[in-house]
């Protein structure tokens, strides 16, 4: 599943960005975090899957998960994740508690919801916090939360920081 929406290539994530010239750029990295502890009773970590769609070597430092309306308050991921030109990589990182911080996110986890993975790409992005699919057997729901990308080039080690969105995917439980 993750692979398949990967591949779609749609750059989402960039909704306002600058570099150190202060030119409005769109994020060239791809993710997908997912965890089996994510409602469950089990000590996974979580499961970083990125792609880099720009034509250079970077390395992803931090994904930064904003709470708002506080935005002074966030959960970092801190990374060092090279990212070979237009190349996938991955990586196990400990568990983190990512789903704090953000009304949509507790509200949907107490109905029940499983969340499935966090990612900044949807195939869809106009529909969030909505039910996008609802049949007798499978739903889907989508939470949108504030969030900040830093990576640098690995070529002239200029840095990036570039805020957008992430969005949690998550599915009805089987009843």
């Amino acid at each position: 599943m993750v692979g398949v929406a990967l591949l779609s290539g749609t750059t989402l994530f960039a909704q306002s960005g600058s570099t150190e010239t202060g030119a409005n750029t769109e994020s060239p990295i791809k993710f997908a975090l997912f965890s089996a502890a994510w409602g469950e009773n089990t000590d996974d970590g979580l499961r970083l899957v990125a792609q880099n769609l720009s034509q250079e070597a970077i390395t992803l430092e931090k994904i930064s998960f904003i709470d708002l309306p506080s935005e002074n308050q966030k959960t970092d991921l801190t990374l060092s994740l090279g990212l070979r030109a237009e190349r996938y990589a991955q990586t196990s990182l400990p568990l983190v508690d990512l789903l704090t911080g953000d009304d949509c996110v507790a509200r949907t986890m107490a109905d029940g919801w499983k969340l499935v993975e966090i990612s900044n790409y949807t195939l869809n992005p106009s529909v969030r916090n909505l039910i996008i699919e609802n049949t007798n057997s499978f739903r889907i729901y989508q939470c949108v939360r504030a969030a900040k990308l830093s990576w640098r080039s690995d070529a002239d080690a200029a840095s990036t920081e570039l805020e957008g969105w992430v969005l949690y995917h998550f599915e009805s439980r089987s009843n």
